[in-house]
């Protein structure tokens, strides 16, 4: 096998390595002979290439350091079968994430060319090289490798956001009132640390003989997990109430759905569950650890509804019951649901009180005053509640509101 050239000590006028760093190349050949006869290389641009050299795949291993930006592969390497670029191929499982060139004989065009099929960035031959040339082919190897890498995070990423975009179609429905006379708004934010998902979720149903149901809910966490399964459990829920369940039957098979779903027995969801008469003027409630509705009604004060008779959450014990408790709601009225997201933050920025269910009752009843209603209602709400924080909020905040004006 012909030998190396001797690199010799380069101080040409090339172009600044990627970032202006230096660079550290491992060269894996066999042959004593052609050993690089200098540990580094320098360009007048000041570019320093120190250079590694490994006699085999074992040796390259253990020099593949986090240091390596680049390894140099000989296709000459005396391998055991057919395939004359088995060791270029082990090199690329063992370093994914470094650039890889291969080094080939003039005479081994098609050899070399197979070699960038297979995944080197690039390809030199052993007549034509030189410091120059390995120093340059080194720098865009490099920046080429950044640049697929770039591309596997911009594919990834947009991957991730199509996945996402179809969980945030699942944790936040088209409502089905069609015939009704309720007028239905949301809002959901998740926590600032989280893009779309968030473990808060929501659903709003009218049954064929005019029972409209609405439900929110919150599973414990805030990774894609949690989201999941608050979209299983809100999928289920839709199915169970048109199927003719409710209150605790309904919320029996909730849980029974989430314990065979969750990926932990420490998993567990708060549910709130409203099914109003198809009149509208009362509503059945039931309450599985969850914060209570608030209800505003022409001409008094909001105020919160009962809460003294609900059960716990989903997911904590085996054999619970969730009793259902009649409301009367009247001619007109608002009834907004939320999740604690709404109520955690704080009263009066960082080291305050927390809001609380009375603070929230007290900010609503104020924008009821300012003559505030549905959706302006809820994009003021959510509004005030992270101003009153000092900033955005640290859990997932989901707001239902159902309005009836008839008299």
């Amino acid at each position: 096998m012909p030998a190396y050239v001797p690199v010799p000590r380069q101080r040409d006028a090339e172009t600044a390595a990627p970032g202006g760093g230096d660079l550290t190349l491992l060269v894996i050949e066999d042959d004593p002979a052609g050993t690089f006869t200098v540990p580094e290389l320098l360009d007048a641009a000041g570019t320093r290439v120190r250079i590694r050299t490994a006699r085999n795949l074992t040796e390259a291993e253990r020099l593949l350091t986090d240091d390596v930006h680049c390894v140099l592969v000989d296709l000459g390497l005396r391998v055991t079968g057919d395939d004359a670029l088995a060791p270029l191929r082990h090199v690329l499982r063992l370093a994914p994430k470094h650039a890889v060139l291969a080094l080939a004989a003039s005479g081994d065009a098609e050899l070399a060319a197979e070699a960038v099929r297979v995944g080197a960035q690039d390809h030199l031959f052993r007549e034509e090289l030189d410091g120059r040339v390995l120093s340059r082919a080194i720098r865009y190897a490099v920046e080429r490798k950044r640049a697929d890498a770039t591309q596997v995070k911009l594919a990834e990423s947009r991957l991730r956001a199509q996945e996402n975009a179809r969980l945030e179609r699942g944790l936040l429905p088209t409502p089905l009132l069609q015939g009704s006379d309720l007028r239905f708004a949301s809002r959901y934010r998740p926590g600032r640390s989280r893009a779309l998902l968030g473990g808060d979720f929501y659903d709003t149903v009218r049954t064929p003989d005019g029972t409209v149901h609405a439900m929110i809910g919150d599973v414990c966490g805030h990774g894609p997990d949690e989201a999941a399964l608050g979209v299983e459990l809100r999928i289920a829920w839709r199915a169970l109430t048109f199927a003719g369940l409710c209150g605790d039957d309904l919320l029996s098979t909730l849980q029974q759905v989430l314990e065979h779903e969750r990926e932990s027995e420490e998993i567990f969801a708060t549910l709130c569950t409203v099914d109003i008469a198809p009149d509208g003027r009362r509503a059945g409630l039931c309450l599985a650890g969850h914060p209570a509705p608030l209800i505003a009604r022409a001409g008094s004060p909001a105020r919160l509804l009962p809460y003294e008779d609900g059960g716990p959450a989903l997911g904590l014990l085996p054999r619970a019951r969730w009793p259902r408790r009649q409301v009367e709601l009247g001619g007109a009225w608002s009834l907004l649901m939320y999740t604690d997201g709404l109520i955690e933050g704080r009263s009066a920025g960082p080291g305050s009180p927390r809001l609380g269910q009375d603070g929230m009752v007290r900010m609503v009843n104020e924008q009821l005053a300012a003559g505030q209603r549905g959706e302006e209602l809820l994009e003021s709400a959510v509004s005030r509640v992270r101003e009153l924080n000092g900033g955005e909020l640290t859990d997932d905040v989901a707001v239902l509101l159902l309005d009836r004006d008839r008299a």
